[in-house]
C-alpha cells in the first residue's frame, strides 16, 4: 500500500490562484464542447469537404485536438477522453479517404510535421494505454522492423526524409519541383542555394535547380536530423510495453547520431547519405538536409528533434550522455549570438516574435542564429526557451541551470512579463515560469491563469466568427487557430513541467495526479494544485480542496511516467482545533501549523483532502530512479 497523508490545515481564505485554476477548468469544459459542436461531424471528423493537393495536411487535422487528452490527464471532464478518441478515429478515417494515410498512419512525410500530428496519439496512449497499445506497437514497428523499409540497420539511418507507412513514396514532392511558395522564398530563401552558380539570374520556378532535380537527388534520400523525432514514437511503444527491442532501437539510432555529432565538433549534422556518410550528397557539407540547419526553421526544427531523441535515449537506457546530442549545438548558437533589437534582426519568424515580444521588439536583447549555410550563421532570433528549459527540467544539473541564468542575464526584456499570446505550440511562457520557480515572481500563477482565460475567450470569439464557413484547403489552419483548449498554464502550475515539445516530444512533469475516488488520471473536481519549486531536494506542491461539502483523495505521482522516487514527504498539519474559538467568539485565531515527515520510497503518495482543507507537500525526489512506464497506481502489480 502507498503511504497516505490526510490534510488537516483548514482552508479559510482560498488563494486566488486556486480559484482561478478551477475557473479555467470550468471555462475549458465549456470551450471544447462548443468547438466540437461547431466544427466537427458526429463521427469525430472535422467539418471539411475539400481535398488535399500536396503531401502536406495530416498534421493540421490532428493538431486541432492535440491537447484535448492532455487536458483530460490534467483533470478535465470524464467524457473528454472518449471525445478525443472519437476525434482521432474520425480524423483518421477522413484522412484515409483523402489518400493521406495507409493503415491509419502517415504514408510518408517529414518528421517536423509527423511529430506534430502524433502528439494527440501520444496523449491518448498515456490516458488509456490498454486501448492504444496495439496501434502503438504497429506504428513503432514501421521503424523498428527493417522489413517495413524505413530503417537501414547496417548504416543506422532512416532511409528517406519522407517516410511512413508507404514504402513506395519517394523524394520530397510529386511534381517536377518542390512547391516553394513566393512567400516562403521571401522569408526563408531557397534550399541548396549553393547549387545555383554565383551571379546567376533567378531561374523560372519550375526549372530552379534548388527546387527540382538537385533537391530530389541530394535532399530526397538518406537520413535527416528531424527524423530523430521518430524516437518519440518508439519511446511511446516502450513505455506501453516494456519490450527491449524498442529500447535497443532507440539506443542504436540515437547513438549513431550522437557519434556523428561528436565527429562534427559536437554539433549534430543534418544529413546522412544512403551509404552512411555525413554530407555524402551535399558535397561534404554537414548542413543542408531536409528541414535541417539551412532550411526553415533551422535550430527550431533540429533542436527539438535532437532533444526528443536525447530524452528518449536517457529514458530508454539511463545513459545521460545522450544529452550531448543537444548541449554542444545549443551552446554554440548561444556563443554565436549578438545583442540587437528584433526590429534589426534577419529573423524569418517575424509573426511569431512580434506577438511574443510585444513592445520589446524594440528592446536590445540577445539574438542567436537559427540557421547555417555556406555564408555561416544567420537568421537571428531571441532564444526559444523550450529546449534549454526541457534540458534543465530533465537533468536538474548545475550546468543546465547556469545556462538558463546566463540567458536571463543576456535578455533585455523582463522575464517576469506575461504576454497574452498563444503560439501553435501552445507554449512560449517559459521565461516567466522560470522566474516564478526562482522565487522572483509570486504573482505569476494568477497572471498566467488570467492570460489563459483571455486566450480561451479570444478563441471562443474567433469560433463565433468562423462557425459554419466552408474551409478552403489554403485555410485548414483555421481549426488550430480556433481550438480553444489551452493547457500550458495548467501543465506548469499543476505538474511542475514545461509544455510538451511540439514536434513530437513526450510530456515532462515533476509530478502528476490521479483521482483516487474515480480511479482515473487528473485532479478531482474542486481540487487545485500548485507546484512552486522543482528542486529534487525540495519539490513543493500545494493541494487545495475548495469543496465545502465533499472530501477528495489525490494520488501524487513522481514524474510523468512514475520515473522518479518520492523518498520523503514533509506535509503541513494542524492538529490543534482551538483556532475555531468558542461559541461566542466573533472570529477565529490563526491555525497553528506544524510539519510532519513521512517516509515514502516509491513513486506514489496518496493525499486525503477533507472538505475545505489544504496541504503543502515538500517532496525529496530521486530523479530517474525507476523504470518509466504508463502504469498507473490502480494497475494490479
Amino acid at each position: 500500500m502507498d503511504p497516505v497523508i490526510t490534510a488537516s490545515v483548514p482552508l479559510l481564505e482560498p488563494p486566488g490562484w486556486a480559484l482561478a485554476q478551477r475557473g479555467l477548468f470550468d471555462l475549458l469544459d465549456r470551450a471544447w464542447r462548443a468547438f466540437e459542436d461547431g466544427f466537427t461531424e458526429p463521427d469525430g471528423r472535422l467539418a471539411y469537404r475539400g481535398g488535399l493537393g500536396t503531401r502536406d495536411g495530416v498534421d493540421d487535422f490532428y493538431e486541432t485536438f492535440f491537447n484535448w487528452p492532455q487536458l483530460y490527464l490534467l483533470g478535465g471532464a470524464d467524457d473528454l477522453l472518449p471525445a478525443a478518441e472519437r476525434h482521432w478515429e474520425g480524423v483518421t478515417r477522413q484522412l484515409t479517404e483523402l489518400g493521406m494515410l495507409h493503415d491509419e498512419y502517415e504514408r510518408g512525410y517529414d518528421w517536423f510535421h509527423q511529430g506534430e500530428s502524433l502528439l494527440l496519439f501520444y496523449f491518448l496512449c498515456l490516458a488509456a494505454p490498454d486501448r492504444w497499445a496495439a496501434r502503438a506497437r504497429r506504428f513503432a514497428d514501421l521503424y523498428v522492423d527493417p522489413a517495413h523499409g524505413n530503417y537501414d540497420p547496417v548504416h543506422r539511418i532512416i532511409r528517406r526524409p519522407h517516410n511512413g507507412s508507404d514504402r513506395t513514396r519517394e523524394g520530397l514532392f510529386d511534381g517536377v519541383s518542390y512547391p516553394w511558395l513566393p512567400e516562403e522564398a521571401r522569408m526563408y530563401g531557397f534550399p541548396l542555394e549553393w547549387v545555383l552558380p554565383p551571379g546567376a539570374q533567378e531561374p523560372p520556378r519550375e526549372h530552379d535547380p534548388r527546387l527540382g532535380r538537385e533537391l530530389r537527388e541530394r535532399a530526397g534520400v538518406g537520413d535527416t536530423a528531424v527524423n530523430l523525432a521518430a524516437t518519440g514514437l518508439v519511446l511511446n511503444a516502450l513505455l506501453l510495453t516494456g519490450e527491449p527491442r524498442y529500447r535497443d532501437w532507440i539506443a542504436e539510432y540515437a547513438g549513431a547520431w550522437c557519434a556523428r555529432a561528436a565527429a562534427n565538433g559536437g554539433i549534430v549534422p543534418d544529413n546522412v547519405a544512403p551509404d552512411g556518410t555525413v554530407g555524402g550528397l551535399m558535397a561534404g557539407r554537414w548542413y543542408g538536409g531536409h528541414y535541417g540547419w539551412s532550411w526553415p526553421h533551422g535550430w527550431y526544427s533540429v533542436g527539438q528533434a535532437a532533444t526528443i531523441a536525447a530524452l528518449a535515449g536517457v529514458a530508454a537506457t539511463g545513459d545521460e550522455s545522450f544529452l550531448d546530442l543537444v548541449r554542444p549545438a545549443l551552446d554554440e548558437i548561444i556563443a554565436q549570438g549578438k545583442v540587437m533589437t528584433f526590429a534589426e534582426a534577419d529573423s524569418s519568424l517575424q509573426s511569431r516574435w512580434t506577438a511574443q515580444l510585444g513592445p520589446d521588439v524594440h528592446t536590445p536583447t540577445l539574438h542567436v542564429p537559427f540557421r547555417y549555410a555556406d555564408r555561416g550563421w544567420f537568421d537571428h532570433n531571441p532564444m526559444m526557451m523550450a529546449v534549454p528549459t526541457a534540458l534543465w527540467h530533465h537533468s536538474a544539473a548545475p550546468a543546465d541551470r547556469e545556462r538558463l541564468e546566463r540567458l536571463r542575464a543576456a535578455s533585455g526584456y523582463d522575464w517576469r512579463t506575461v504576454r497574452p499570446f498563444r503560439t501553435k505550440e501552445e507554449a512560449g511562457h517559459e521565461e516567466p515560469w522560470l522566474a516564478f520557480l526562482a522565487g522572483d515572481d509570486p504573482g505569476y500563477p494568477e497572471r498566467i491563469l488570467a492570460a489563459a482565460q483571455a486566450q480561451v475567450r479570444h478563441r471562443l470569439a474567433r469560433m463565433d466568427r468562423h462557425r459554419g464557413e466552408d474551409v478552403a484547403e489554403a485555410d485548414i489552419h483555421l481549426w488550430q487557430q480556433t481550438n480553444p483548449v489551452v493547457t500550458e498554464a495548467l501543465v506548469q502550475l499543476t505538474w511542475g513541467g514545461p509544455q510538451v515539445l511540439y514536434n513530437g516530444g513526450l510530456q515532462q512533469a515533476r509530478v502528476r495526479y490521479h483521482d483516487a475516488g474515480a480511479r482515473r488520471p487528473g485532479l478531482p473536481p474542486s481540487v487545485a494544485a500548485l507546484v512552486s519549486r522543482i528542486d529534487p531536494e525540495a519539490t513543493v506542491v500545494d493541494l487545495v480542496n475548495l469543496d465545502p461539502g465533499t472530501d477528495h483523495a489525490v494520488v501524487v505521482q513522481a514524474g510523468a511516467f512514475g520515473e522518479h522516487t518520492i523518498h520523503t514527504a514533509h506535509h503541513t498539519a494542524c492538529d490543534d482545533p482551538s483556532w475555531v474559538g468558542g461559541l461566542y467568539d466573533y472570529g477565529h485565531t490563526e491555525p497553528r501549523i506544524t510539519s510532519v515527515p513521512t517516509r515514502v520510497d516509491g513513486p506514489w503518495l496518496t493525499v486525503r483532502l477533507p472538505r475545505s482543507t489544504t496541504v503543502r507537500l515538500t517532496l525529496r525526489l530521486g530523479l530517474r530512479t525507476r523504470t518509466p512506464s504508463y502504469r498507473s497506481p490502480f494497475d494490479t502489480p
